[in-house]
């Protein structure tokens, strides 16, 4: 009996948390040809020349490129190999590592809760995650021993700190200061993703005992801020993250391939991480990641900032969503004044000189200057990428989204990103 009303009452408390429908109804994505959408074949074919130059070059091992306008898919192909060992051809729906295209998911299923009144965006982490309280900065470090001593920070790190990577948190063996390579590796801190029997509220709570690199809210760092988020949504939800993430916000939009780590049934479509060795594509190995992820290992650790697996359809999805002001399909993910708090500027100008983007609270948003420069698409395009080398953009203005996606590591000559961007800008004919 016990049993049966526990059941009952997450069943229930799931349905009290799940998405809501909408009196608007935008269609799912579907392609069409490009004149429906205002878009030129003939122009778009012109990335056909570039990707299968690129694969030929030997500058990419292969990519998937998909573009859509209004809602409509008006191109969606892919070039090259899957995997240069076994010589299999990419397949459009292949599965990529899209590593920090992650953080703008963790950052919405944030904002999910938000809109719930679970919290305030300016509520200090430590009231959820007290490890967190009273945090300290770096003063002094010795590279000798590792040890070092801190200052207390200024101001409790918020939750719009962590969404905005002004913190002060580092991250670990990809951050830009060696110091913070050092204490995180020491630490134990898990960056990136692992096949250990690790849970992500072990390693944010190591991460929580470290100095920061400077007062919250002084300086832009990109960090594992969202991996802490990821956790705060197991706190605030009582849901894993992966349980949240599928039940919430995959399913409801349909993102059926989307995963931290995936079934069985779809492992064989997970493209390789490769490098170049000697003039040619060989598998990369890392030192501190194990690069059998996703698809082995003990499925526990979900890293909210680099974590999860997608398709160029999956991703595209997610921000048609964000283009229709939180809805698709009849779903109604965020509402539109949330989409705007989310594009807004949320740390003025300590991004830097140029003026050319900002940071929100999920995406980095072009400004005019950013448009009139040319090459990366209208006011307000918000865009990201991952450490395996992809890229997508999303353009409000033109309801046009293209992503690019490609699996690789090291020194590469892979001028494919920005020039997809241009092409695709090219091909508007309406």
């Amino acid at each position: 009996m016990r049993n049966l009303l526990s059941i009952l009452f997450l069943s229930l408390a799931l349905m009290a948390g799940a998405q809501t429908k909408s009196s608007k109804k935008s269609p799912p994505l579907a392609e069409a040809a490009p004149a429906k959408a205002g878009m030129s074949a003939e122009r778009l074919a012109r990335i056909d020349e570039m990707l299968q130059s690129a694969v030929a070059e030997e500058k990419i091992p292969g990519a998937v490129a998909l573009v859509a306008r209004n809602g409509k898919i008006v191109y969606y192909k892919a070039f090259g190999t899957a995997d240069q060992q076994s010589n299999r051809p990419l397949k459009r729906d292949d599965i990529f590592r899209i590593a920090s295209q992650t953080k703008a998911i963790t950052s919405t299923a944030v904002m999910m809760l938000w809109e719930e009144g679970k919290f305030q965006l300016d509520d200090p982490i430590s009231k959820y995650i007290p490890e967190f309280k009273n945090p300290q900065v770096l003063k002094s470090f010795r590279y000798s021993d590792t040890t070092y001593t801190t200052k207390p920070a200024d101001k409790e790190i918020t939750i719009r700190h962590l969404l905005t990577h002004t913190s002060g948190l580092g991250y670990g063996m990809i951050d830009s200061d060696e110091r913070f390579k050092m204490m995180y590796q020491k630490a134990g801190v898990t960056d990136l993703f692992t096949t250990e029997p690790i849970s992500i509220g072990e390693s944010v709570k190591k991460l929580a005992a470290l100095p920061l690199h400077h007062n919250p809210g002084e300086k832009f760092t990109y960090s594992e801020g969202l991996d802490v988020l990821g956790y705060f949504v197991e706190v605030v939800s009582g849901m894993p993250y992966d349980q949240f993430l599928r039940t919430r916000l995959f399913e409801p939009l349909g993102m059926q391939d989307t995963w931290f780590y995936l079934p069985q049934d779809k492992a064989n479509r997970l493209v390789a991480v490769q490098h170049q060795q000697d003039g040619e594509w060989q598998p990369y190995t890392a030192s501190f990641y194990d690069t059998n992820y996703p698809v082995a290992g003990a499925r526990k650790f979900f890293s909210g900032g680099a974590g999860l697996s997608s398709t160029a359809k999956d991703y595209a999805t997610f921000l048609q969503m964000y283009l229709n002001g939180g809805e698709l399909n009849g779903v109604r993910i965020l509402s539109r004044p949330t989409v705007q708090v989310i594009m807004g500027n949320q740390i003025g100008d300590i991004w830097g000189e140029d003026g050319d983007s900002y940071h929100g609270l999920a995406f980095s948003v072009l400004t005019s200057n950013g448009q009139d420069k040319g090459g990366s698409g209208s006011t307000g395009t918000f865009s990201w990428g991952g450490y395996f080398n992809t890229q997508y953009f999303a353009d409000p203005q033109e309801n046009m989204i293209g992503i690019i996606l490609k699996q690789t590591q090291g020194p590469v000559s892979d001028d494919t990103g920005w020039k997809f961007k241009q092409l695709v800008g090219q091909s508007i004919d309406d």
